[in-house]
């Protein structure tokens, strides 16, 4: 966001991420206690892209413990077996978006699980059976823009969602009306305004993938996953 990566020890922190790779099965520990999520695939991918050494870790082992945790209904859990979930389905996206290997989702079905994950009110939810979210404003929607299928859900009805979870007084947004508002579900949700193309705030374009303004992941080189996606996306 600063221009300031140069300041970072590079080799240290590539060497760090690389030696939480499992040489064996391809996954990634969030520490060295060995914590093992698909969350890890993407923010390994995601830290060693800035640093152009997306190849210094095995990518190929990385994407097959992805491609093991999709599952029949074309969703993502945080491991293979694992429950599908919004938040998972955006880690394995944008994992295979920077590993530029997007063609293993099936994405006529996945799609189709993120739209259901819309309810009666607007907002929209993780999984099957679960309240609304905020949050998820951003987890679905991101996932979606990767697909090319914002348009499978009613956003003006979300964004009306979002904005009456917004605190009249303080001005944060909570997780749903009537809650108390925070910065992480004021982030997502801002985030997810932009992604639904409200008009009613100049909100900057936000990049899928990275979460961070799309003038910043060009900037920093890292907008080459849209030209990767399979060419049948490109609608």
């Amino acid at each position: 966001m600063y221009d300031e990566l140069g300041r970072v020890d590079k080799d240290k922190v590539v060497g760090y991420v690389r030696g939480l790779q499992d040489p064996v099965t391809g996954e990634v520990s969030g520490d060295s206690w060995g914590e093992k999520d698909t969350r890890f695939a993407f923010i390994s991918l995601a830290i060693l892209s800035f640093f152009d050494s997306v190849d210094s870790i095995d990518v190929t082992g990385v994407v097959g413990y992805v491609e093991r945790s999709m599952n029949y209904d074309g969703g993502f859990g945080s491991e293979p077996g694992g429950e599908s979930h919004s938040a998972q389905v955006f880690t394995c996206l944008a994992a295979l978006a920077i590993a530029r290997k997007l063609e293993i989702v099936d994405r006529e079905r996945l799609s189709r699980w993120l739209a259901e994950r819309q309810l009666k009110c607007g907002g929209l939810n993780g999984r099957p059976q679960k309240l609304e979210d905020v949050c998820y404003s951003w987890w679905v929607l991101s996932s979606l823009k990767i697909l090319g299928r914002v348009h499978w859900v009613d956003c003006e009805r979300l964004c009306g969602f979002i904005l009456s979870a917004q605190d009249p007084v303080a001005g944060g947004i909570a997780d749903r009306p009537g809650d108390m508002a925070d910065v992480y579900h004021t982030c997502f949700g801002i985030a997810g305004l932009s992604l639904a193309g409200f008009e009613g705030f100049d909100l900057e374009q936000v990049d899928p993938v990275y979460c961070m303004p799309v003038s910043v992941v060009e900037r920093a080189g890292l907008r080459g996953w849209i030209d990767s996606r399979p060419e049948s996306w490109k609608d």
